[in-house]
């Protein structure tokens, strides 16, 4: 069935067109946003999409169409509609090359990206086995079972709690542990795209930080709960540790939040990424995988900033890709709150 003409699919709302050898445009879709900012891993996405275009156009000569690690900053909020991206060629070599990216909207600068490009099927060099495994290891799946909801581990969250709020994560099935997390510290999931699309190497962006408060919910979902049901109750978010699973009760969250006496929202939080690191261990078939596991780890959440690793593998249980942010944890009033003109804020 065709998409609405808004709800674009992931390959539709990545796409990116050369204005010149070095500019290249894209466009924010408000379906893939947070509120009312463009999911930070979409935005990486289309970052990827940049490189790998010019990769193959402007950098053609240099054979070296995988990119293998990321760095990007998010200098201020983005916002749906047009947006320029321009590439400096910072350094050509025979093995890697870099390239900076600068994102920017209305005038301003709001994203800075160096990405770092290979070839991953040429690469050479020596290779040495490690015994690192994650921990605890993740369930048993059948990867065949998981569209029929029926593998004995693993089960559909059909219904995701701020989904309204969080309309760029209603593009992804999740399937978490039927006996849940194993961790307050972790999250598990497997996860594909619901729009029928295979994950594919620029899609990594998007899945590094796809998290759809499985791994905040455990630790934030007390204080989200308080703020749901009482609009005056305040909390600090270190000091929050779960005593519900937002999973078990995904309506409560998704019901009307009721203003406070001086008419502000408060029943959601936001997540901003700050910065955001993707190491490329692996690149996926050009075709696209249709399932990628993902474990989430937050180490600490201190005083609204919080780190977050991310760890991906293929069904075959083979490392994609490694992932580190900065993050912050500030009330939603911030994502919808009037943008200023110049070195605005986050």
């Amino acid at each position: 069935m065709a998409l609405p003409k808004e709800d674009k699919t992931f390959a539709e709302a990545t796409v990116v067109r050369a204005k010149s050898s070095h500019t290249y445009e894209a466009y924010f879709y408000e379906s893939w946003c947070i509120g009312t900012v463009p999911h930070g891993g979409y935005v990486t996405a289309c970052f990827l999409q940049v490189a790998a275009t010019h990769f193959a156009t402007t950098l053609s000569k240099q054979n070296q169409p995988h990119s293998i690690a990321l760095h990007i900053d998010f200098l201020r909020r983005t916002q749906a509609g047009p947006a320029l991206f321009t590439v400096r060629d910072t350094k050509l070599g025979r093995q890697t090359s870099v390239i900076h990216v600068t994102l920017t909207q209305s005038g301003r600068e709001e994203v800075l990206a160096v990405i770092t490009n290979s070839n991953m099927h040429t690469e050479d060099g020596v290779s040495f086995p490690t015994t690192y495994n994650l921990n605890p290891a993740p369930l048993p799946v059948a990867t065949n079972l998981l569209s029929k909801n029926t593998d004995k581990n693993w089960r559909l969250q059909s219904n995701m709690p701020l989904s309204e709020f969080r309309r760029a994560t209603q593009k992804t099935e999740f399937y978490f542990p039927r006996e849940g997390q194993a961790s307050k510290t972790c999250a598990d999931e497997w996860i594909r795209l619901s729009t029928g699309e295979k994950w594919t190497n620029a899609s990594l962006g998007y899945v590094s930080d796809v998290w759809p408060v499985s791994l905040l919910g455990q630790i934030v979902s007390k204080l989200l709960f308080l703020r749901l049901t009482n609009p005056r109750f305040q909390m600090p978010v270190e000091a929050s540790l779960r005593e519900e699973n937002i999973y078990d009760f995904p309506e409560a969250y998704n019901a009307p939040v009721v203003p406070d006496s001086n008419g502000k929202v408060t029943g959601t939080m936001w997540y901003p990424t700050l910065l955001l690191n993707l190491d490329f261990k692996k690149s996926l078939p050009e075709e696209g995988v249709e399932w990628l596991f993902v474990r989430t780890e937050a180490k600490q959440i201190k005083k609204g900033r919080l780190d977050i690793e991310t760890v991906i593998l293929d069904a075959e249980g083979d490392l994609v890709a490694l992932s580190h942010h900065v993050a912050l944890a500030v009330p939603s009033e911030r994502n919808v709150a009037k943008r200023v003109t110049g070195a605005s804020k986050m």
